[in-house]
């Protein structure tokens, strides 16, 4: 299939341009785009924890370096977990993953297994399978007023959403959004639960079962192709702005 040029003109250096340097500056521009957006993320969660109106519970799945969000987190009890694989120092409250902590939760050997989280933000391994089971435990530790957000649902372009994030050069350079979106869609076919994602930060997504801030969509693209998801994402994503997701709540 022939590739639009004339829709990537402003940044081609000439007529003789390759296919794949086009791919490259389309995929450098949407990061561009996706960067300079706002909300961030945590004035997200912040929102979300003032808008409980109670001293709130949060746990943050992969945190990596506190001080990206988890310092700046306004609870009144927060705790950490991330392996430590990728931090010099590995800061989190539970140095583990996410699975072994959920089985030391069950088993009571970490805090304790009647324990309700108001807000859990969940940003570790960012592969479909990894997040969607991260997802079903952290609903089981939920308040049932609570939000469980995640980060990197919505990829600006299929190398954004590689399933591998090593690679030494792509049309997304370092950025990894991997394939969290996936995970997210599939519980936006889950009728016990609203959803939405706000269109800022790559994606955050937000997930409750009361709140009713998106409803539940028929399984469509159950093949999870990137492209079909790309060509209805606003649907199947239910995007929404900061000030939309604010609406809803408020309703």
């Amino acid at each position: 299939m022939r590739l639009p040029f004339l829709r990537f003109r402003a940044f081609l250096p000439s007529k003789k341009t390759k296919t794949s340097d086009v791919i490259h500056f389309r995929g450098k521009r949407k990061t561009k785009e996706e960067r300079a957006k706002s909300p961030k993320r945590t004035e997200v969660i912040n929102y979300l924890i003032s808008y409980l109106e109670r001293d709130v519970t949060y746990l943050e799945i992969g945190v990596r370096n506190p001080e990206e969000n988890f310092n700046d987190i306004k609870a009144s009890t927060k705790y950490s977990v991330d392996p430590g694989l990728e931090a010099k120092e590995n800061l989190a409250d539970f140095k583990v993953t996410s699975d072994d902590f959920y089985a030391k939760l069950d088993g009571g050997e970490v805090l304790s297994n009647d324990v309700k989280f108001d807000v859990i933000f969940v940003d570790g391994l960012h592969l479909a399978d990894q997040v969607h089971r991260d997802i079903e435990n952290s609903m089981r530790y939920l308040a049932d007023d609570g939000f469980i957000v995640l980060h990197d649902c919505n990829p600006p372009t299929e190398w954004h959403a590689r399933e591998s994030y090593y690679y030494a050069d792509t049309p997304a350079g370092g950025f990894w959004n991997g394939t969290t979106w996936k995970a997210f869609l599939k519980w936006r076919f889950n009728k016990s639960v609203y959803s939405c994602c706000i269109d800022s930060d790559w994606g955050v997504g937000i997930l409750s079962k009361k709140h009713q801030i998106g409803q539940s969509i028929p399984e469509t693209n159950i093949f999870f192709e990137y492209d079909q998801m790309d060509k209805n994402r606003k649907e199947l994503m239910n995007l929404v702005s900061f000030d939309e997701l604010k609406k809803m709540l408020n309703a």
